[in-house]
């Protein structure tokens, strides 16, 4: 034969090792999964069945179960069926089961029955990081993401959605009539079989219609304006890159450090502007800091979630957007205006006063109002470049001033845009090439959020072992 490495005979016998444990390293991955499940308390955590019943057939352990997931998740085996195959070949899971396989079926109804319990593990995995020093706890970085849920868009249903389908079917019946109305001039024999089809696709068309009438009276009661088949919780939402996906918007809470994630949520909202102050809160929650500064990206700018950040104790950095058309007309803007807080005025830019007139409510704020001179703003030379009106009228919230401390701040951090890109990038594209193609594989969302917090546990759970080694980490969590 050729100089090749050769393989063992099949059929030549072998002494195995002795115990399934010689099969395992000792820098082996599932180690670390193995002693972090036996360090949980698994009822404290809410886990069903984790003090096993007197009388009946006995069940598996929950530890056993989880060691199951956390593995799987780790390995990008998410599906109950593979997991179920891979506890007959897999050396690593027969060890870490004991060589226990149970079926899909019990696999996938651990994971639906015990959503919360499951992201409860999530948090404690965070606890052993921050014991192993793994966090800053100084700065972190937060964001969102849009992830693909169980829903096509095919199946999702909004206001212009319906509109643009039942338009596109009302011009294919009318298509499908001109047809029928041609058949008239042809053949006796062609006619009855062309005839026939073209009814056929007439009626289909019709019943289509009826049923887009119906799904467009749900969207119309729906808190939401929309309606998803599938899965009733996702929600069509745009992407950053343009276009749009049904799915869920997963937020996180990325430290500095190492770029672990120490909190992170799902929600169906399809913009971030209400999730600083909540994420910001689990992020202090997580990390238990003396100073925590939060950056994100100008998506999440809104004045009560800034305000709430700072009354928390949390130093919010993020851009205001600019939303007014003034720059692009060659206009003065509104932060072209400084505000003089001992006289509660605004200065111009030509030096001229603009004076608090009086008060109101917009969107349900308490906005200060500020007027300039109608005298001084008729022969002011640089009114072409400040206001087609007038007199120019400046708009200021009641505590804008908490902005204003934020601005200043930012500005002290030029590149924390730039910071915040390099930390939430890596956990986000890590955790989307894991997913594959699909990503969430269950519906409804506290299933998708048992998911997200499998998915966060493993990602942690990666990044700490190649920070620090199996040895280090299974040492910490025994003395613990």
């Amino acid at each position: 034969m050729k100089r090749f490495i050769e393989g063992e005979n099949r059929t030549q016998s072998t002494l195995f090792p002795e115990s399934l444990d010689e099969y395992i390293g000792p820098d082996n991955a599932v180690r670390v999964v193995d002693a972090f499940v036996n360090k949980l308390d698994l009822q404290a955590l809410g886990f069903n069945r984790a003090e096993p019943s007197a009388t009946g057939r006995p069940g598996y352990q929950p530890a056993t179960m989880l060691k199951i997931y956390v593995y799987g998740y780790l390995n990008r085996i998410q599906s109950s069926r593979r997991l179920e195959r891979e506890s007959h070949r897999n050396v690593e899971l027969i060890w870490l089961t004991g060589r226990l396989m149970p079926d899909y079926k019990t696999i996938a109804d651990f994971r639906k029955d015990n959503r919360k319990a499951i992201r409860r593990v999530c948090v404690e995995f965070v606890d052993v990081c921050r014991e192993l020093k793994l966090f800053s706890a100084t700065l972190v970085a937060i964001d969102g993401s849009k992830f693909k849920a169980v829903n096509s868009r095919d199946k999702n249903f909004t206001k212009k959605s319906v509109q643009r389908r039942l338009q596109k079917t009302q011009a294919n019946i009318d298509r499908y009539l001109a047809k029928l109305d041609a058949v008239d001039t042809e053949e006796p024999e062609i006619r009855e079989v062309t005839a026939e089809e073209l009814k056929q696709k007439i009626a289909s068309m019709e019943a289509k219609m009826e049923e887009l009438k119906q799904h467009e009276a749900e969207v119309e009661v729906h808190p939401d304006s929309q309606v998803s088949l599938t899965d009733p919780d996702a929600r069509s939402m745009m992407k950053a890159g343009g276009g749009s996906t049904v799915g869920y918007n997963v937020q996180t809470a990325v430290d500095s450090k190492y770029h672990l994630i120490a909190a992170h949520e799902v929600t169906n909202a399809p913009t971030d502007r209400s999730q600083l102050s909540s994420m910001a809160t689990q992020a202090t929650m997580a990390l238990e800091p003396e100073a925590l500064t939060v950056i994100a990206d100008p998506g999440y700018y809104k004045g009560e979630e800034i305000r709430a950040c700072y009354e928390a104790g949390v130093k919010a950095l993020v851009p205001k957007p600019r939303t007014s058309g003034n720059k692009a007309v060659g206009r003065y803007e509104k932060q072209d205006f400084h505000y003089e807080s001992e006289a509660d005025q605004y200065r111009c830019p030509a030096g001229e006063v603009l004076a608090h007139r009086h008060d109101g409510i917009e969107k349900g704020m308490k906005t200060h109002f500020y007027y300039a001179s109608v005298l001084v703003c008729r022969v002011c030379p640089l009114k072409s470049q400040c206001t087609p009106s007038n007199e120019r009228k400046i708009r200021r919230w009641e505590h804008e001033s908490v902005l204003d401390v934020a601005e200043v701040e930012l500005k002290q951090h030029p590149d924390a845009m730039r910071q915040r890109k390099r930390l939430v990038e890596h956990p986000y594209g890590t955790i989307k090439h894991w997913m594959g193609s699909t990503h969430f594989l269950m519906k409804r969302l506290p299933n998708v959020q048992a998911e997200m917090s499998l998915h966060v546990l493993a990602y942690n759970l990666r990044r700490a072992i190649n920070i620090l080694g199996v040895p280090k980490i299974i040492e910490q969590l025994q003395t613990a």
